[in-house]
């Protein structure tokens, strides 16, 4: 197991070219097994989670080229479908969150689709119950092995139907939608999620021959059709990074410049900060965050009434954005409430960051009143712990904003999601080094 050692307080400058979406690479590469024809990918984010998908493509039979460091070709031709019933998949899988998206195309390509109860990180419940009814709408059969914690779903034939999905679930509607645009007749999602990376999705598979209408609406109408062929995608830039290195630019009050941001599938992100007082400029598609020699400072609503911060579906604030969000708070003019509704655990990081100093009340599971300190004292270096992708790299920031020196351990987790950290933040002046 590794750890981050770093020294904080260092005043950090220079460009920063975000990676592609990780979120998005998960569905995209689930994709290429609706099809035989070869499917090319770029701006592939070289990230654990997705090398992790893509080795399990390959021992199912899918052939990888990789083209260049970020581009690789798929051609799904000769699927072993036998190895989603293997000992090696019910490990593999079950390491990997992403992995349930492996069962929508393999459903309605091969008639049937396995999956190992798949982990990710330890934020409270995930449950699966959109995805799996999804599919029996569509007519499969369903069952569950509560010993093994493996699902399987199988059908003879799938049938276009009305749908009313339970809640937005980005990666049930991914599923859902990639199993539909093989069914025999019409398709309906009403309450689908509608992401930029589900809009994504859905234009790839349009360009493949499939038939979508009300891409980017909560209401999805999906033609089935026959089959799909290859097709060129590009990954967006990961918006969940991007906010993180708005975050350690404010906090550090350094100046930091980030290239191709693709401002218009941003959403509410930039709003967002600027709630926190955080100026942001645009130069073309790049991003200039200023540093923020004076500080930032808390807004309030237009009544006076104390700010909020919540997440919820798209086109709201996305749930991966708030650890970084309530890092930046510690160091703000007022206070702020972070809700966090959509799971139970995801703030349970933040006694790490009391031990640094900060001032944050945890009301319950889901609300943090965080009072900023307005950089009238530092957060304080400390030992402390990655409990998932988006805190650890929230701690990050808060340890490089830091005085003294931090270790972070089971950075594993970080390594998860962000590409080349310590050599990224090394490259614009941060002290950062990782050891075993």
């Amino acid at each position: 197991m590794s750890s981050f050692i770093i020294e904080g307080g260092q005043p950090l400058s220079g460009t920063i070219t975000p990676q592609g979406a990780k979120n998005e690479a998960l569905q995209i590469l689930c994709a290429v097994l609706l099809t035989r024809e070869r499917v090319v990918i770029e701006n592939v984010p070289d990230i654990v989670d997705v090398n992790k998908l893509i080795n399990i493509l390959e021992k199912l039979g899918v052939d990888v080229d990789r083209i260049s460091k970020d581009t690789y070709a798929f051609t799904a031709n000769d699927v072993n479908v036998d190895y989603l019933q293997s000992e090696a998949f019910k490990k593999e899988g079950a390491s990997l969150r992403g992995s349930i998206m492996i069962v929508g195309p393999m459903l309605a390509r091969f008639k049937k689709g396995y999956i190992p109860k798949p982990g990710g990180d330890k934020i409270g419940r995930r449950r699966l119950d959109t995805h799996f009814e999804g599919f029996i709408k569509l007519g499969a059969s369903f069952r569950y092995n509560e010993k093994e914690f493996f699902y399987g779903v199988e059908a003879d034939e799938l049938k276009g139907c009305y749908m009313l999905l339970d809640e937005a679930s980005v990666t049930g509607t991914a599923n859902i939608v990639m199993a539909a645009v093989l069914a025999k007749g019409t398709t309906t999602i009403y309450h689908a999620a509608c992401e930029p990376y589900l809009q994504q999705l859905c234009n790839m598979l349009v360009r493949m021959g499939a038939k979508i209408e009300g891409i980017g609406s909560n209401l999805l109408t999906i033609e089935g059709v026959k089959s799909l062929s290859g097709t060129t995608h590009r990954l967006l830039p990961d918006m969940i990074e991007i906010g993180s290195w708005i975050g350690l630019a404010a906090i550090t009050k350094s100046e930091l410049r980030l290239k191709n941001v693709a401002w218009e599938q941003l959403g509410q992100l930039p709003r967002v900060y600027e709630r926190l007082g955080i100026t942001l400029l645009k130069e073309g598609d790049d991003m200039i965050i200023p540093a923020h020699l004076n500080g930032y400072e808390i807004q309030s609503f237009i009544d006076g009434s104390h700010m909020t911060i919540s997440d919820a579906p798209w086109p709201g604030l996305s749930p991966d954005v708030l650890s970084v969000l309530l890092v930046v708070a510690t160091q703000a003019r007022g206070s702020i409430l972070i809700h966090q509704k959509m799971f139970e655990s995801r703030l349970f990081f933040v006694d790490k960051l009391i031990d640094m100093g900060a001032q944050i009340i945890l009301c319950d599971p889901h609300r943090a009143n965080v009072i900023g300190l307005d950089f009238t004292s530092s957060l304080r270096g400390s030992k402390m712990n990655s409990p998932d992708i988006r805190a650890g790299m929230a701690l990050l920031i808060a340890a490089l904003s830091a005085k003294g020196t931090s270790q972070i351990q089971n950075i594993e987790q970080i390594d998860r999601g962000y590409q080349d950290i310590e050599q990224r933040l090394q490259s614009i002046g941060a002290k950062i080094r990782r050891v075993d």
